[in-house]
């Protein structure tokens, strides 16, 4: 799975969570899930959940509280789907 395909599914997963849906316009590696696209903290936790699922994989609560930007997002998915 490349990047492009990561970043895709994981813009469809935080969408219906932003509280600033103008974040989503330059959604990339550097976006941040809190301060760019207002997610709290509480739906970050769902975004997470999600991430799962679509994923098929199980997120650790280390790499949960290190999942803060895209970036991590994509990196904690490349690392558990090797």
């Amino acid at each position: 799975m490349n990047e492009k395909e990561i970043l895709s599914r994981l813009k469809k997963i935080v969408e219906p969570y932003t509280q600033r849906p103008e974040g989503l316009r330059d959604f990339n590696v550097n976006t941040d899930f809190i301060n760019d696209l207002q997610i709290n903290s509480a739906n970050l936790v769902d975004v997470v959940l999600d991430v799962e699922d679509e994923f098929n994989i199980e997120i650790d609560n280390d790499s949960m509280e290190g999942m803060l930007t895209v970036g991590d997002a994509k990196t904690i998915i490349e690392n558990k789907l090797v």
